[in-house]
């Protein structure tokens, strides 16, 4: 059986980890491997999850810096990155095992934000469609590699944001991604705190300018305000 370790890129979100964390005991216990890599929390983030996890790394903050960092010290020969504000389901795991058994290198799932505004199942349908028809993955709907796969190409390029879509970028070259159906749950704080729409136009502005050319790091800024 693959031995698969999660990866979890943290900051600040001890208030999200415990229930994250819980999620993914089944899957300690059946001697996976949780990483989490803290980028400088200052809220307790590491000590709340050391009991929960095999390692806790520490490093500068940024998504893709954490995300090589754990990937390097995984022991695991399949990789899943996981936010820390995600949920996975019960069925998550199986349906991961069931894609690597089949020979699939990488992937994601289906995504499903936590609010209750019915825009937001618009939101979430129309991400996961997108997603299948181009072949390009968020971080939100939890990636998973094989290891081998993922070092061929680089792992995630150092930029402080669209690192995902350009890991995704990487990997379609070697196979389009398996879409797995059990949602993964993500919070939806930033799209109530800031409002759907805007948060849809911004997000298509960014993904535009990325594609065509702009600085990622002037787009970090323009989305991390």
């Amino acid at each position: 059986m693959s031995r698969i370790s999660v990866v979890i890129p943290s900051l600040n979100e001890a208030d999200h980890l415990t229930s994250a964390l819980n999620d993914l005991a089944p899957l300690r216990a059946a001697g996976h491997e949780l990483i989490l890599v803290d980028g400088g929390s200052t809220d307790g983030t590491p000590e709340q999850a050391a009991g929960c996890v095999d390692r806790v790394l520490r490093s500068a903050p940024g998504r893709a810096l954490q995300m090589n960092l754990g990937a390097e010290a995984a022991g695991g020969d399949t990789l899943w990155f996981l936010h820390a504000d995600t949920r996975v389901p019960p069925d998550g795991l199986r349906a991961l095992e069931r894609a690597i058994e089949a020979g699939r290198p990488w992937g994601r799932f289906d995504v499903r934000l936590s609010g209750a505004q019915p825009l937001l199942r618009v939101v979430e349908r129309a991400m996961n469609l997108r997603s299948r028809l181009t072949g390009i993955a968020t971080g939100d709907q939890g990636i998973f590699v094989r290891a081998e796969a993922f070092r061929r190409v680089g792992g995630f390029p150092p930029l402080p944001l669209m690192e995902d879509i350009a890991l995704s970028r990487r990997l379609r070259s070697l196979a389009r991604p398996a879409c797995l159906r059990p949602p993964l749950v993500t919070s939806s704080r930033r799209w109530e705190r800031d409002g759907v729409v805007r948060t849809i136009l911004l997000m298509w502005r960014l993904r535009l300018a990325y594609a065509l050319g702009a600085d990622p790091r002037r787009l970090a800024r323009r989305y991390y305000g």
